[in-house]
């Protein structure tokens, strides 16, 4: 079945007042009813008008709309979400919006706010239950959560629907745990904390799409973890045994004579920890120092006059 954008129909905004919907309604039912639109399509149009208005002019068949999403689009094909139910009866209302008894309903329509065997001639309404909408939002944390593991409390503005199906952002504060071994683009699933369900049904989850803080010190590809260490060309040239920062600690690593500025050097098992636990490489850069002082510069010079080298070579 297609879905319905019943604000795309009236051409109103999501956050349209119930008079601005109201007026949308009574503008566009008198330019496609039947009796005097000379449109080709206008009974079709006077009744998709009408469909839209009756959800909309409800504040609660209106929020029960709302809950869906605003993600899609007119007709895309839709299934309903899992614990909808069907549930209003708008019968009895038909002169107030232009339907009478027995207008036929598109199939969203009769599949989301369908109508009630047994509902009297006043449009009685029995409860609908339907699960709350799943949310999505993107957290930051640091690499070295990921090492360790945490607890962290966040905040998140939140689309919440009041009581007359508005839609509004609400701050809200969770505590979260992070796991051990994440990954940038991993996915935590908060089971009910997503928007509140309708009729006393579950509320729906939200999904965190966690990243890591751009770092001042690391790179982070996968569960492989970059990090660069700048040598002094001696160091470089005869080779020696420095501290390295890693996010789990300093560790002491053997530099090889004769390393060229560019070369990698692996840790095994040191990048973010898993079952397949990532590799640390460390990028060897070559500092060169200024020549300031006449020492200095008769150092480059007796440097020049030792080796018969040529950089480009």
């Amino acid at each position: 079945m297609k879905f319905k954008d019943y604000y795309e129909t009236l051409g109103v905004s999501r956050d349209a007042s119930p008079e601005q919907i109201k007026t949308a309604y009574r503008k566009l039912a008198r330019k496609y009813h039947p009796d005097v639109s000379k449109e080709s399509d206008a009974e079709a149009r006077f009744k998709e008008v009408g469909e839209a208005y009756k959800v909309l002019k409800d504040s609660e068949s209106r929020a029960s709309y709302d809950q869906l999403g605003a993600n899609w689009k007119n007709g895309q094909d839709f299934q309903p979400p899992p614990g909808s139910s069907s549930g209003f009866d708008f019968r009895g209302q038909g002169a107030q919006a232009g339907f009478g008894e027995g207008m036929d309903f598109s199939d969203f329509f009769e599949q989301m706010f369908a109508r009630q065997a047994g509902a009297t001639s006043h449009g009685h309404r029995h409860g609908m239950h339907m699960q709350g909408e799943d949310q999505h939002a993107k957290v930051q944390i640091d690499l070295e959560d990921a090492y360790r593991g945490a607890e962290r409390t966040i905040s998140l503005r939140m689309p919440v629907a009041d009581g007359h199906g508005h839609i509004a952002h609400q701050e809200r504060t969770l505590s979260i745990k992070i796991p051990k071994g994440i990954r940038a683009g991993q996915t935590l699933r908060l089971a009910g904390q997503g928007s509140a369900g309708i009729g006393g049904a579950k509320a729906g989850d939200l999904y965190l799409e966690v990243n890591f803080r751009p770092h001042s010190r690391y790179r982070v590809d996968g569960r492989d973890v970059y990090v660069d260490l700048p040598l002094a060309p001696w160091e470089a040239a005869l080779g020696a045994n420095i501290s390295v920062a890693t996010p789990e600690g300093a560790v002491e690593l053997t530099i090889p004579a004769n390393s060229a500025s560019g070369r990698k050097l692996r840790l095994k098992g040191k990048g973010i920890p898993g079952k397949d636990a990532g590799d640390l490489y460390v990028v060897l850069g070559i500092a060169l120092p200024a020549a300031k002082t006449d020492q200095q510069k008769e150092a480059y010079r007796n440097l020049q006059q030792a080796f018969d080298f040529n950089p480009r070579s």
